[in-house]
């Protein structure tokens, strides 16, 4: 999608330097736009490809979850994120999230949607480093998955070579936690789900991105917040909530109040969007300042 691209090449992000002792982002990543269905197209991979849930998507432009889209659609896409606190340097992927911010020098240079492990093989939290970079890699198959392809009664599988068919796609970043990377894949519609064996599943034209930037050493670090809060630098207030598909994310609520009164915003929180967001889970950046500006954002909002 070439669309996308440009929006990353634009790196359209609507940044700040954070207040100092706030202890909150003030940094969204994405944008709205208007997206033009290509052949082939379904809201699953078209909000994959974005970070966007394809029921959010479908809600956003008055669509059935399940509708069938026409080339040349306009779809109106608004895929804005919270970044997290982040390093100076390196790559940082929040799980609920099913995102990946890479810094570089204190600032934001990247943002991608990713792939994460399934609730019942989830993808581990922590620090890491990059000890392997490898293009065109070959799938020495974990004996875990040769375990679970037995019981399922397919064909076991010990080692795919490099090719269409290799789940790794063409490029590989293997993480100093054991047995698990950061690469490409086959299954594109996979990205932005919680699908894998705990590895982190990136697009292609994104994980060859970040394999051109990124070093063997290269620091990073995978946290867990279901729940985000920023304020930017004009003042604004924005909430992000997403589903605790691990369980371990806490009681939500009391989270965004304990960020609120950590950054003196209390007054500033309009608590009844808040409730709203709570309940939707959308998994955007939605904003909640109170009073709420007399903008055309937020009456689309």
């Amino acid at each position: 999608m070439k669309q996308w691209m440009t929006l990353c090449l634009a790196l359209a992000w609507l940044s700040a330097a954070a207040q100092e002792g706030d202890g909150l982002s003030a940094t969204l990543s994405g944008g709205q736009f208007t997206y033009t269905v290509q052949a082939g197209d379904s809201l699953t991979a078209i909000g994959a490809r974005f970070g966007v849930d394809a029921v959010v998507l479908a809600r956003a432009n008055d669509l059935r979850y399940d509708a069938l889209l026409q080339p040349d659609q306009m779809l109106r896409v608004d895929n804005r994120h919270i970044v997290p606190l982040g390093p100076q340097d390196g790559i940082l992927i929040n799980l609920p999230q099913r995102m990946l911010f890479f810094f570089q020098a204190g600032e934001l240079a990247a943002a991608f949607p990713v792939g994460l492990g399934r609730p019942d093989w989830p993808t581990p939290t922590g620090t890491f480093e990059i000890v392997v970079k490898e293009e065109d890699p070959v799938w020495d198959v974990p004996v875990s998955i040769q375990e679970e392809m037995r019981r399922a009664g397919k064909t076991v599988v010990t080692r795919v070579p490099p090719g269409p068919d290799n789940p790794l796609g063409r490029y590989w970043l293997g993480l100093s936690i054991p047995g698990y990377g950061i690469h490409a894949t086959i299954a594109p519609s996979s990205i932005y789900q919680f699908r894998s064996h705990g590895c982190i599943r990136v697009h292609t034209d994104d994980i060859a991105a970040l394999f051109a930037r990124v070093e063997e050493g290269e620091p990073g670090e995978i946290i867990y917040a279901p729940v985000l809060l920023a304020k930017l630098a004009d003042g604004r207030i924005f909430l992000e909530v997403h589903r605790d598909v691990y369980r371990k994310g806490g009681n939500p609520l009391k989270r965004v109040q304990e960020l609120a009164v950590a950054a003196q915003a209390e007054g500033l929180i309009d608590w009844g969007r808040v409730a709203q967001l709570m309940q939707q889970k959308e998994g955007l950046a939605r904003e909640i300042t109170f009073p709420a500006p007399d903008t055309e954002e937020s009456i689309h909002e």
